[in-house]
């Protein structure tokens, strides 16, 4: 019988119960209840959970009027929280009782057996999903984690591992989990098949795929454990190959992969189907050309007659797109539809060209430069605002800006403006990096022992992109303090300014029999004018006071080399010489490499010429270094460096011997002790050289693990080079080679250099120094 009256439950119902269930089932039944004043609220059952938390759920208030619409949407919204597994609502007279049963809170989670995982990956890895500790116990999320952990196991080729999870109750209404992990054996690929080749032998296939058979390399590489990714991967590898050689057609039906009942051992087989080999009929250009059909046909790197490849294909219509976005077609949509004539083996392409709607850049924006100004950045732009879009002056603006140096990432997106169809902003998204750096460098010889230099150089101080530095340098042979300061847009159109003000003090090496002392003093002022994208001339001035006292028959010191001696008598007292140069600069330099740090591609030349015409001290310099960077096979740059140096003095004087050109050591003939090479005193000391050559050659390779990191890279090399006295003749047989391999590292204190060279042709005299290392240095 239905209630009537909350009288007549009371007498017949001291206490009422109401659950979920009831509401959904049995609406308008016998438990329903007639609404009622609330007078009172009372929780039961929590523990961790605040009482306000659970009256903030409740769609009804003391003083209000109690319904069973309230109380089903008070247990829906009870139960929605995830706090609790069980929920009812009851009424005693005008009480309305809540009584909950909380879920377990997990006091912690914890890992056994794991060796391939850290356990701290592990536990943030859990925590990020909901596993952890102080959160809500969740069985369905227990298991999620459980499959989870055995995915992962099994991308790592650990196909035999096993988890045992337990869940274990404690005080408080709290539980511990454990995983316990037996990881089992590594599952190794056992043998790799290719089925259906004809054109090309199992092994040159073979040799395109990142998974391997277990090798000499494989233990560290991992290419023997077994990934779906990475097959998915060789599979797009094997296709682009036979593409790529003129199989149109060909087709990858199906791959079986198999694994041993034990899991040590998988086999993979992979069945082709190469179909037969196309060359190309002819190519045709459609579509609207704005009238430049002769300048776009020169694009398309498909002739007729060419053995089909569909990277040249690919990279014709990319080329014919960014060609049309120079021209301000930023959304060109270029489509090469394929005709293909299986009689005559012949595939023609009809490439249709739709450049759509001009665009100009509205709007360019800067993101992340969170020292360096926005006009640092923005004064390399190329591309501006309110300007029609050009594809190549976005590429060069880019380039601009990571030669700068400042930004370990430099990237740049053109979304098009909402709402509008001919207008897109250009945003540059950098990331700054540390551009101070310390610069060291030491080594080690069994005459020097151990050599330390060092400076502190600070580009892009203050955020503004000019740079201050400062070199010191202690050693008792070559002490030095300079200080530098440089400004790369003196004027607003990108004149350069530096300053340079210096002392330099050299002493001979403690090996040494003979003492000396060359002091200089002196500054310069140069300006850089740029008369290209990539050009800059550059002009100075400065000025030296040169000191030089030798030593014969004074004791406490050795007397001089005579090289030394004969100095102080060309330009002195025959103890004692002091000049003055007033040295005038005039250098060009090229700059087309896509980085200054870590280039990939492109050139880098530069030409100064140095002439003191005037003064005491009177003669030339000349340096040519020429770099080239290319990359060849995949992911390797090949980087070539060459060096010419040439002086002479002038107005029958000789060459001042402190002008000198020095070799040996990282920046020229690595596995010889730094500045060791060339004519020697007759005491053994290296003089340097009046004239110098130097020719190095690096293989770099990403360093295995880093990814796409460019900044880490290991390199093998061969140098040659050395320096020779003023006027000697240069002969071939007079340089020094040698061979190694290195590591190069662009580190937040600066790029860092190490490397083991191997003389190939040492003579007696030459002073071997295989290991050695730069803080600072360039090639």
């Amino acid at each position: 019988m239905k209630l009537q009256s909350e009288r007549l439950s009371k007498s017949f119902f001291p206490r009422r119960l109401i659950a979920l269930a009831a509401f959904a089932l049995c609406a308008g039944s016998a438990l329903a209840v007639d609404p009622f004043t609330v007078k009172d609220i009372r929780v039961e059952g929590i523990q961790r959970t605040e009482a306000g938390t659970v009256f903030s759920y409740l769609p009804v208030r003391v003083g209000e009027t109690y319904t069973d619409e309230k109380g089903s949407a008070a247990i829906k919204a009870l139960y929605a929280t995830g706090f609790f597994k069980d929920v009812r609502i009851e009424v005693e007279g005008d009480v309305l009782v809540v009584m909950l049963e909380e879920r377990p809170a997990i006091a912690g989670v914890d890992f056994s057996g794991t060796k391939e995982f850290e356990k701290d990956q592990l536990t943030k890895a859990l925590k990020d999903i909901g596993l952890g500790e102080s959160r809500i116990f969740d069985r369905a999320l227990v298991d999620r984690a459980e499959q989870e952990l055995k995915r992962q196991y099994l991308s790592r080729g650990l196909y035999g591992v096993q988890i045992t999870t337990t869940v274990t109750p404690i005080e408080r209404n709290r539980v511990n989990i454990s995983f316990a992990v037996d990881e089992g054996e590594v599952t190794r690929i056992k043998q790799i098949n290719i089925i259906g080749n004809k054109a090309f032998s199992e092994k040159e296939l073979l040799s395109l795929l990142n998974l391997r058979t277990p090798g000499w390399f494989t233990w560290y590489t991992k290419a023997d454990q077994y990934s779906k990714q990475k097959l998915t991967g060789d599979i797009e590898a094997l296709r682009s190959y036979y593409l790529n050689r003129g199989y149109l057609e060909m087709q990858v039906e199906s791959t079986q992969v198999s694994i041993t009942p034990d899991k040590k051992d998988i086999y993979i087989t992979i069945n082709i189907n190469e179909g037969e080999k196309f060359t190309v009929g002819g190519v045709k250009l459609e579509g609207e050309m704005l009238g430049r059909e002769e300048e776009l046909r020169p694009l398309v790197q498909l002739k007729p007659g060419d053995v089909y490849s569909g990277e040249k294909l690919a990279e014709s219509v990319k080329k014919i797109t960014e060609r049309m976005g120079n021209f301000g077609y930023a959304f060109a949509n270029v489509n090469a539809n394929p005709e293909i004539d299986r009689e005559k083996r012949e595939v023609s392409f009809t490439v249709l060209i739709d450049p759509g709607k001009r665009v100009y850049v509205r709007r360019i924006n800067i993101a992340g430069n969170t020292k360096t100004r926005d006009e640092v950045v923005r004064r390399e732009f190329r591309q501006f605002e309110n300007s029609w879009y050009d594809g190549e002056k976005i590429r060069l603006s880019r380039d601009r800006v990571d030669r700068l140096g400042y930004f370990k990432e430099v990237g740049i997106e053109t979304p098009e403006v909402p709402g509008t169809t001919d207008q897109v902003d250009l945003n540059m998204t950098v990331a700054e990096k540390p551009t101070g750096n310390i610069l060291l460098g030491a080594g080690f010889s069994s005459s020097e022992k151990v050599m330390l230099t060092g400076s502190i150089q600070q580009a892009n101080a203050f955020g503004s992109g000019n740079t201050l530095g400062i070199d010191v340098n202690t050693s008792r042979r070559n002490r030095t303090i300079a200080l530098t300061q440089s400004t790369p847009y003196f004027t607003d159109d990108g004149v350069s300014r530096s300053y340079e003000v210096f002392v330099r003090t050299t002493r001979p090496p403690e090996i040494n029999t003979g003492d000396y002392v060359v002091k200089t003093t002196g500054g310069n002022v140069k300006f850089g004018v740029p008369f290209s994208e990539v050009d800059t001339v550059f002009f100075g001035a400065g000025v030296e006071r040169t000191e030089v006292t030798t030593y014969t028959g004074v004791p406490g010191y050795n007397d001089s080399p005579e090289v030394y001696k004969r100095y102080a008598q060309d330009f002195g007292n025959g103890v004692e010489a002091t000049t003055t140069s007033f040295p005038l600069t005039a250098a060009w330099q090229r700059d087309s490499r896509d980085s200054a740090l870590v280039p990939t591609t492109g050139r880098y030349q530069r030409v100064n010429f140095e002439i003191a015409p005037t003064g005491s001290l009177k003669y030339y310099r000349a340096v040519y270094q020429h770099q080239y960077f290319t990359p060849i096979l995949q992911a390797i740059t090949l980087a070539l460096n060459g060096e010419i140096d040439y002086g002479r003095g002038l107005g029958g004087k000789p060459f001042p011997i402190f002008k000198n050109f020095y070799a040996g050591g990282i920046g020229s003939v690595r596995g010889y002790e730094g500045s060791s090479l060339g004519p020697r005193a007759l005491n053994g000391d290296p003089l340097g050289g009046a004239s110098r050559i130097i020719a190095n050659v690096e293989l770099q390779f990403p360093f295995p693990g880093s990814g796409n990191d460019r900044t880490l890279r290991w390199f093998t090399f061969f140098d040659a080079g050395n320096v020779f006295a003023e006027g000697a003749k240069f002969q071939v047989s007079d340089l020094r080679y040698s061979v190694g391999a290195g590591i190069s590292w662009v580190s937040p204190i600066g790029p860092l250099k190490l490397s083991f060279g191997v003389p190939l042709n040492k003579k007696e005299d030459d002073r071997k120094q295989s290991f050695q290392f730069q803080l600072g240095t360039g090639f």
